[in-house]
């Protein structure tokens, strides 16, 4: 019976397990939490607002790789030895984060293997996620990728999910990520406005009947 609960912590659970042993910082927007190529000596938690992700190549171009809210963790790569930060992490609106040391994160897994479970399962949803991510960029059009990814920027179907804050992102941030133009997402954007499947003025909403109907389309 144990073992079946320490396979299905949530994210707020393996919060709970660091207890007192964290750090709590609010960032403002666009502040920055680190820079690709810092030595990675922590982990973070997303408690409040939304975080961005990108990477830069040695020319200058860069990508965006993830918009995560909250109760999602990351910069999980300090687990590795002489880790350095693969990505640069962003906050895009007013946000509130939990740190966590290596060294600390290193104890807690060593000492409790219920958060060792968890964490291990966190990470597989991560790179399902990233799976579903080129699934879409592959196969299907930049439409139906837009609207999956205003679901998920929404936290739609993610169990843990309570924030109600309005995500602010740019039409260049979510071209971006869609792989496609600006122009392109400003006109699926209207047309979703026009349908009255989001509310977007600055803001992003997201109303439940766009998840009908990238199901039906």
């Amino acid at each position: 019976m144990e073992k079946t609960r320490t396979l299905t912590l949530a994210p707020r659970d393996l919060l709970g397990r660091i207890g007192t042993q964290k750090t709590t910082r609010e960032y403002g927007d666009k502040e920055e939490i680190y820079s690709q190529g810092d030595a990675a000596n922590a982990m973070f938690y997303v408690e409040s607002g939304h975080v961005k992700l990108t990477v830069a190549s040695k020319g200058g171009r860069k990508a965006v790789l993830a918009i995560l809210g909250k109760g999602d963790f990351f910069g999980e790569n300090c687990l590795l030895r002489n880790s350095r930060r693969t990505t640069t992490a962003t906050a895009l609106r007013h946000s509130t984060l939990a740190r966590v040391t290596k060294s600390t994160l290193s104890s807690i897994m060593h000492r409790e293997p219920a958060f060792s479970n968890g964490l291990v399962l966190d990470l597989l949803s991560r790179i399902v996620r990233i799976q579903e991510d080129f699934t879409d960029q592959l196969l299907n059009s930049s439409e139906r990728r837009l609207a999956r990814l205003l679901l998920r920027l929404n936290n739609f179907g993610k169990p843990s999910a309570t924030d109600p804050a309005a995500l602010r992102v740019s039409q260049e941030t979510l071209a971006e990520m869609v792989g496609t133009t600006r122009s392109r997402v400003s006109h699926f954007m209207n047309r979703f406005r026009e349908m009255g499947l989001i509310n977007y003025n600055g803001s992003l909403h997201v109303h439940r009947a766009l998840r009908t109907y990238l199901l039906h389309e």
